[in-house]
């Protein structure tokens, strides 16, 4: 992987600067939003993948668009990165993902209609995100996360995770049976939504 371009990036949260990254294996075009941090502290690290019907058309159907919203908040209150993968739909690309909805229109859940579709249930992986942090020389994080599998992957990697962070996003009618999907066939760590779902 290898940083093509960089710049200031100033927002509605403060100010980033945003890297864009060209990635080899996978072909695609990967970007790390970065806020300062002090020396004395660990870096902040949320690894966000690619929602397009969350983070830019605020759909009601999962909580991505707001655990995006809550991380830059987060990161530029303190300082670390928000590592953006284009890995939308867990990784099956978008016109997938709106046949996965189809799916999920009838009565599947996202796990079995991604299933149903001949993919895995999830078929992300963060190779891109631990070389991301090796160019930008990160080798320790704070992980904004509710997935145990992204902690897996980067641990295996070598990246050394000092605690985790929950991120929790917007819980609407729409979204409630996906979020106990995340819980129950995901194994993400939502404690004390149990009862929202």
């Amino acid at each position: 992987i290898k940083v093509k371009s960089m710049a200031k990036l100033p927002t509605e949260y403060g100010e980033f600067e945003i890297y864009a990254f060209d990635n080899k294996l996978d072909g695609k075009e990967h970007v790390a939003i970065v806020k300062k941090w002090s020396d004395q502290s660990i870096p902040i690290v949320r690894i966000h993948s690619e929602c397009f019907t969350g983070d830019t058309l605020s759909s009601l159907r999962c909580d991505c668009g707001s655990q995006l919203s809550s991380a830059l908040k987060r990161i530029a209150e303190n300082g670390g990165i928000l590592i953006y993968l284009r890995q939308e739909g867990r990784g099956i690309g978008l016109t997938n993902k709106i046949k996965a909805y189809n799916l999920q229109d009838k009565g599947m859940d996202t796990y079995e209609a991604n299933i149903k579709l001949g993919f895995k249930a999830d078929q992300r992986d963060y190779a891109a995100a631990y070389q991301i942090l090796k160019s930008l020389g990160v080798q320790r994080i704070v992980l904004l996360t509710n997935n145990p599998e992204k902690v897996k992957q980067l641990e295996d990697f070598g990246i050394y995770v000092e605690r985790t962070e929950r991120l929790f996003g917007r819980v609407t009618e729409h979204n409630k049976f996906y979020l106990k999907t995340k819980m129950v066939r995901f194994n993400h760590l939502l404690e004390g939504f149990e009862d929202l779902v």
